[in-house]
This record gives C-alpha cells, sequence and structure tokens, in this order.
C-alpha cells in the first residue's frame, strides 16, 4: 500500500469489481486507451491480470482511492505486458494510470504518478544483493529489474502527456512498428537514467513512451 497526502494506493479486491466495470465502460475514459469500452468480461481478465502480476512479478496494478472518503478514484500500477514492438521494450516496466471521470482536474494523477516513480525507483533498480530481506520489492522478478520505466500514451491525450511532464520525462523519439510518436522527457531520481512507462491497457493500439533519469 502507498499512500499520498489525499491518496491510498492499494491492491485490488473482488468487490472492486463493480467500480472497476463501471471504469473502464466509459468510453470518455477509454476513448484514449484502446478507443472503446470494455465488457465485464474483459474488466473481469485484466483485474485477473492484475492479480498475477503481483503473484508472478511482485508489481502490479493498485487501486486509487481517496484518503478521507474511501472513494474509488481510478487504477494505476506497473506492468509487463509482454508486448511485441520495436525497439523492444522487454524487460523495462510500464507504469500506466487511469482515472474515473468525476475525478479527472483533481491533480490526483500526478499525486499518484509520482507516488509510484518513487515506489518503482527502489523497485525495480535495487541491486538484490542490496535488498533488505523485510522489504517486498525482494520478490519482483530478476528480469524486471530495471533503471528504466516506460509509458505509452495516446498523443491526443492531453491530460496524461500533461502528467508525464509534471513528472520529469521528456519527448524522444518514435516506435517505427506503431501510429503514434514515442517521447520522453529528462527527470530528477536518484539513479542512473530511467524511464517512466505508462501503459493502460494491454490491447491499446497507441504508443508514446516516456523516460525519466
Amino acid at each position: 500500500m502507498l499512500e499520498t497526502a489525499r491518496l491510498r494506493l492499494r491492491a485490488h479486491r473482488p468487490g472492486d469489481f463493480a467500480d472497476s466495470s463501471a471504469l473502464w465502460g466509459d468510453p470518455n475514459v477509454t476513448r484514449h486507451i484502446g478507443g472503446r469500452p470494455l465488457s465485464e468480461e474483459e474488466v473481469w481478465a485484466r483485474l485477473l491480470c492484475y492479480v498475477g502480476h503481483w503473484a508472478w512479478m511482485g508489481f502490479g496494478y493498485w487501486v486509487i482511492e481517496e484518503k478521507n472518503s474511501g472513494e474509488f478514484v481510478g487504477e494505476m500500477g506497473f506492468a509487463d505486458w509482454k508486448r511485441q514492438i520495436e525497439p523492444s521494450l522487454g524487460g523495462v516496466p510500464e507504469l500506466g494510470w487511469v482515472l474515473a471521470t468525476r475525478h479527472h482536474g483533481k491533480g490526483y494523477a500526478t499525486e499518484a504518478v509520482r507516488a509510484a516513480i518513487v515506489w518503482g525507483d527502489s523497485c525495480f533498480a535495487l541491486p538484490p544483493s542490496s535488498a533488505d530481506p523485510k522489504n517486498p520489492v525482494v520478490s519482483v522478478a530478476p528480469q524486471l529489474r530495471s533503471a528504466q520505466m516506460v509509458c505509452l500514451i495516446d498523443p491526443e491525450n492531453v491530460r496524461s502527456l500533461r502528467v508525464a511532464e509534471k513528472c520529469g520525462s521528456k519527448k524522444s523519439c518514435a516506435h517505427p512498428t506503431r501510429a503514434s510518436p514515442q517521447f520522453s522527457w529528462p527527470g530528477k531520481r536518484r539513479r542512473s537514467p530511467s524511464c517512466l512507462f505508462m501503459q493502460t491497457c494491454p490491447f491499446c493500439s497507441f504508443s508514446l513512451s516516456y523516460s525519466l533519469r
């Protein structure tokens, strides 16, 4: 569990299915993420994928909720989607976020992404030999112990582009196998040059990537 001034990032529960279904079923939310609302069947598969990431990889997606009210805000986290694109993102964790429409414009995405970056900075770049045995990051899959993180964003998704900019990302090149250009921004991290990866849907066709340093 992660906490910020206003938010709590926690593991998913079966009871989150209704909120997740409403989130991914909103065409305003999915307009830049795959381009269509998801069915309940697809949302259920997505939730199981989150659980599987934590069980197998030691990282995954969280529910974002308001600390004061406990209200569902959205979802965010890291994933390894095994994307078949060039240049390959193999071995680099992707960070994605998606918020319910009613919570847009509150600064929640930036607040949550910054917390996730700090977590990922300790999690993915931490050498196993120096890890605290009491620290859960030791369970992270070795192949994802990377100094980098990546995000994929639809170029028309202005809100998410702004979040990435606020979090210190840097514009970079395009994936030749994707229709959208790739971006990265220089950021301030404690370790070697890294990438903040934003990816919100494993079936998404958009590709912008951002790197943090």
